[in-house]
């Protein structure tokens, strides 16, 4: 198998941004039905009593989905499908969802249960570094790509929306990456189901229409001035209801291709696993190659339950870089209107500094995604501005001397790694201030958060750190388990083995 971007030629990319997902954008178009076709200068109330039906229909979706993290009483193992109930007020809404959720549910014939129990206990072992490394790598690559930023913006999440898009990413990985998140009925497919129906529902909101059929109405009109254009509504651009901006954000579709297309999916996908994987080798804490193999494999499988089709699948950290490097040159050269991804990166470095407590070391975010994503990154997200000297000096000779200690110690001591302790330090701010924080709690099931909490509470201590840094650690975060319980107080767990 090459490694040369060849395998991705332009022609399969350019038509990947064409391509959806058939199974969930059918599933979504019988959930609505059919829009009203209103004047771009109807009024909200007008809108709201024209569409209010599909949008009720969609409310109800979003309902009876829930149920599938909740077992049936007295059968532990009743498939996901079988856990979805019905609504009077919304008939068929359950049946749709049931043939979804069966059909998209099984796993590809290629899965390999071996690598995916092995990535499952990689992120046990990493799963405290996947904060920091969430916000200071994988998020702030995923919003390189101009078109990408453009859905998010329709969204309604890009300054307003920054830490609740944060808390929802983190609730599809980390149902996704813990134990028995891919096995029939786990959670993680529950949860990537959930999102896969959330990108349809934004296609079908943001061009009033199931994806294939503007497509196909494209194709045939596609010399007619105008064809392809949803038309803005400015009542509804900017209402507080994000389900409402987006039906009124309008598009392009000749211009902006498909929201959510396949091309946009498989670079998010990327993030997610090889962004991961590429930030603990900059880190100097990489995995073996056999082991970043195994989660590349975790993900691919993951990606293939979100609807991504196989073609845009890499399967080693070499095909990853190609095919990332690939998508991001393409995005940065098909740049038009305007560009939404410097208010993106401002709001999301706000977000990151808010935890830290002193002003010297609140640039250290910035730099951390300047070091951990390169220059290019930073400027196409607006990050690429000064900071202060004594910020930039410290961070500076911090990063050097940690590699430099870290080189030399390791001769004696395998485990050691001052890299991996200071960014578990970080790690543990963000999840406390930001991930967990019992105001503003991860959008997850009571049944699924309890087991997000055990998995949290082996993040306490560093098996791979000797016993003295994990005392250390605990002196700058806290004692036992990371997770939160009632009331902000630290959930009472014993030591793990091996800690102080």
């Amino acid at each position: 198998m090459t490694d040369s971007p060849d395998r991705w030629p332009y022609e399969l990319l350019d038509r990947m941004q064409y391509v959806a997902d058939p199974l969930a954008d059918a599933a979504v178009a019988q959930i609505v039905g059919s829009w009203q076709h209103l004047s771009a200068d109807a009024t909200l109330d007008t809108l709201r009593e024209a569409h209010q039906p599909q949008w009720q229909r969609l409310a109800v979706a979003t309902r009876l989905l829930e149920g599938m993290q909740t077992p049936i009483p007295g059968d532990a193992g009743s498939s996901l499908a079988s856990r979805i109930g019905d609504d009077p007020s919304a008939p068929g809404v359950g049946d749709v969802l049931r043939a979804f959720v069966e059909q998209g549910s099984r796993l590809p014939d290629w899965a390999d249960p071996a690598k995916i129990d092995r990535a499952e206990q990689l992120f046990i072992e990493y799963g405290a570094l996947s904060c920091v490394l969430l916000f200071c790598a994988s998020l702030p690559e995923c919003y390189v790509i101009p078109d990408l930023s453009m859905v998010l913006n329709a969204s309604g999440q890009l300054e307003q929306r920054t830490d609740y898009r944060i808390r929802m990413t983190a609730a599809m990985i980390f149902p996704v990456m813990m134990r028995g998140g891919l096995a029939p009925a786990g959670g993680g497919i529950a949860q990537v189901l959930k999102v896969r129906l959330i990108h349809a529902t934004i296609r079908n909101l943001i061009l009033h229409d199931a994806p294939q059929h503007a497509v196909e109405a494209l194709g045939t009109r596609q010399n007619v001035e105008g064809a392809g254009v949803v038309p803005a509504n400015p009542a509804l651009s900017h209402s507080s209801a994000m389900i409402e901006t987006m039906f009124g954000h309008g598009w392009k579709l000749g211009e902006d291709q498909l929201p959510c297309n396949q091309e946009e999916l498989a670079y998010t996908l990327l993030t997610f696993g090889y962004v991961f994987l590429r930030s603990l080798r900059r880190l100097g804490i990489a995995m073996s190659p056999a082991d970043e193999e195994a989660f590349l494999h975790c993900w691919n499988v993951a990606g293939y339950v979100l609807g991504i089709v196989p073609e845009l699948m890499p399967q080693t950290m070499d095909e990853c870089a190609a095919l990332f490097a690939r998508m991001q040159a393409r995005g940065r050269a098909d740049r038009h209107g305007a560009d939404p991804r410097p208010q993106l990166g401002r709001a999301l470095v706000a977000t990151m500094e808010q935890p830290i407590p002193l002003a010297v070391f609140k640039p250290f975010p910035r730099l951390m995604l300047r070091y951990l994503c390169g220059p290019e990154t930073a400027r196409d997200i607006g990050l690429a501005g000064p900071v202060s000297v004594a910020a930039g000096a410290l961070f500076t000779l911090s990063m050097w001397t940690i590699r430099a200690i870290d080189i030399v110690a390791r001769r004696f001591d395998a485990g050691f790694s001052i890299s991996r302790f200071v960014t578990r330090v970080l790690g543990y701010r963000f999840v406390a201030r930001v991930l967990m924080d019992q105001t503003r709690p991860l959008t997850l099931p009571e049944q699924l958060r309890a087991r997000v909490d055990t998995m949290m509470d082996s993040w306490g201590d560093d098996p791979k750190a000797p016993r003295w840094m994990n005392r250390v650690e605990d002196r700058l975060t806290t004692r036992g388990s990371w997770r939160v319980g009632p009331a902000g107080q630290r959930a009472p767990v014993a030591p793990q083995p091996g800690s102080g």
